[in-house]
């Protein structure tokens, strides 16, 4: 039986190289499902995605999504992409079980947690708002190692740096007045140890009320507690302005960050994962 690719809508062409176009899954010119590609609007043109990836229910467990997932990979390579990259429900084991067997390798997740009561700090810490002459380094540092996460995890330093320009223009637009941006230091008996900064969000019912963007603690005070204060420090501040859940991002690999979170009751919603194209 031969797998192929069968477009039902002309390429979609946009700003900067954009390209988007959608697929039927056919097995001897028979539709078993569909897919949609297009380039990756965080990172540009070399950068493709599996926008989404579904096969009827009736031609399931046949192999089917292994060969239009590897037809994908072709024409995007055709599109000259180099890289790939994919998201998935962390509810959806198979699909997780069909990235892994074609080499796609978790560069991150999103997690969430439901609040209910606000916690209380341990003693001797606290958080008050960041001061406006406290801003200008935190950004740069808070940047630089945005950055480097995305470098670190395969994106070339070209888009690592516009992607993050891109993220801090549309999350920061106004910088420390940004509507819906709280940012605090915490302190440990009057000492600096860490900042924090949260967003809150009422534009999409199906995303957390609000979201931690940054948390960081000053290296000279790692591994002494104060990033699980900060994470109460967080819920506290959003629970305050009315939000109910409370999301983020952890890079794959930073095993404390990630331990952390599940500590303190965070679950997983989607990972994300990516691909060199050869």
């Amino acid at each position: 039986m031969t797998t192929t690719l069968r477009p039902t809508a002309p390429e979609q062409r946009g700003p900067g190289g954009a390209r988007s176009r959608s697929y039927e899954v056919c097995v001897n010119s028979r539709p078993v499902g569909a897919v949609d590609l297009a380039t990756d609007h965080r990172f540009g043109p070399a950068a493709g995605r599996i926008v989404r990836l579904s096969i009827d229910e009736r031609d399931r467990h046949r192999g089917r999504g292994t060969v239009a997932a590897l037809a994908a990979e072709e024409v995007l390579r055709g599109w000259g992409c180099t890289r790939i990259e994919v998201s998935v429900d962390a509810g959806a084991e198979v699909g997780l079980g069909l990235a892994g067997a074609l080499g796609y390798v978790e560069r991150s997740r999103n997690m969430v947690k439901t609040l209910t009561a606000a916690p209380r700090l341990p003693e001797g810490s606290e958080g008050r708002p960041m001061a406006d002459a406290e801003y200008a380094g935190w950004r740069e540092e808070s940047r630089a190692g945005y950055v480097q996460e995305w470098v670190d995890r395969g994106v070339p330093a070209e888009q690592a740096h516009a992607k993050a320009e891109a993220d801090e223009r549309a999350l920061l637009p106004d910088g420390p007045a940004t509507a819906g941006t709280v940012l605090r230091v915490l302190t440990h008996e009057g000492t600096a140890v860490g900042t924090l900064w949260v967003a809150l969000r009422d534009e999409d019912p199906d995303t957390p009320d609000a979201y931690v963007f940054d948390v960081a603690v000053v290296p000279a005070h790692r591994g002494r507690g104060h990033g699980r204060s900060l994470m109460l420090l967080a819920e506290a501040e959003v629970l305050a302005h009315g939000a109910r859940t409370l999301g983020l991002n952890v890079f794959a690999g930073n095993t404390p960050a990630l331990r952390l979170y599940e500590s303190l009751g965070y679950l997983p919603t989607t990972h994300h994962l990516y691909k060199p194209l050869l």
